[in-house]
């Protein structure tokens, strides 16, 4: 049996001391199904005076998903959208042809202390997509189907599984679920789709008896399941879906199958050109502005 590809994150610093482990893109692998980033982001303590706001930026050519175990942030948009995310619900942004958004704290918080802990992933929109009218959708937690498989409870958060189907339109066959492994447990997780991950949240894992430790992604063979066991209390996300229609483009925040377009979404940016969210005036400037491509930053995700 070939042996599980494992990936371990990387440490990055968004501002404000606020750090993110970030598994997707690397140099090991560049995409699990349509997903071409994944951050994991605390537990983090929150106090009041703190200052980890997202300043408005720009995005083309993906999805953004954002799922929160605890806490709670405001997103807000240039289609006008304003909504609160809270623990359980599905936010997914289609950035399309372009949109701006910020994330900030909740105003009723800004005096609290509490816990931020999430996820956000970005989905590369299909080709016939890149430049889809951007939208954004909420899914409330209570609308996210659940079920109990094998002594574990999962969250059907994108796709179908287990018999459950999410409410949440994507382009592209999708797997997103949130599972719930208890001590002594095992789960056989079926081949839901061509590619699979599973990304160890708070705990370690054996994935067909390999040891995943917390904070580790596994890729499974393509086209295969694996058998979960868990040793003690786990949560864990499993994520996939069928391969990227081609090859893609990343930098900074922008995901296209084309070089050029990304560099004129810079040059749109760096203009003001893509929009601007109702009632902020600050933005996060374009990195190196003047726009500039260097290799580093612009990478090609094989299909």
């Amino acid at each position: 049996m070939t042996a599980l590809q494992l990936l371990t994150p990387a440490d990055k610093d968004l501002g404000g001391g606020f750090k993110v482990r970030r598994l997707l893109p690397s140099a090991k692998r560049r995409s699990v199904g349509p997903f071409v980033f994944f951050d994991h982001f605390g537990p983090a303590t929150e106090t009041p005076g703190s200052e980890h706001d997202v300043r408005p930026h720009p995005h083309i050519g993906l999805a953004t998903v954002t799922y929160l175990f605890e806490g709670a942030m405001m997103h807000r948009d240039s289609l006008g959208n304003t909504q609160e995310i809270r623990p359980g619900a599905i936010n997914w942004m289609t950035s399309g042809r372009g949109i701006v958004h910020s994330e900030r704290k909740p105003d009723q918080l800004k005096a609290d202390t509490y816990v931020n802990h999430g996820l956000q992933l970005w989905a590369a929109l299909p080709l016939a997509h890149e430049e889809a009218e951007p939208n954004f959708a909420h899914t409330a937690a209570a609308d996210i189907p659940s079920c109990e498989e094998q002594g574990a409870k999962v969250r059907v958060l994108l796709g179908s599984a287990f018999g459950e189907t999410s409410p949440v339109k994507t382009y592209a066959p999708t797997v997103y679920l949130d599972v719930q492994l208890k001590a002594g447990a095992s789960f056989v997780l079926p081949a839901l789709a061509p590619e699979l991950a599973v990304y160890a949240v708070d705990g370690d894992v054996s994935v067909d008896g390999t040891a995943v430790p917390a904070h580790t992604m596994a890729f499974l063979q393509e086209g295969a399941g694996a058998t979960l066991h868990a040793s003690a209390d786990v949560q864990l996300v499993v994520i996939g879906g069928e391969p990227l229609d081609g090859p893609r483009y990343i930098t900074w925040n922008f995901v296209s199958s084309r070089r050029e377009r990304i560099l004129q979404a810079g040059a749109d940016w760096a203009a003001q050109r893509m929009g601007h969210v109702p009632g902020e005036t600050e933005f996060i400037p374009l990195p190196g502005h003047p726009f500039g491509v260097q290799e580093p930053d612009v990478k090609s995700t094989p299909a």
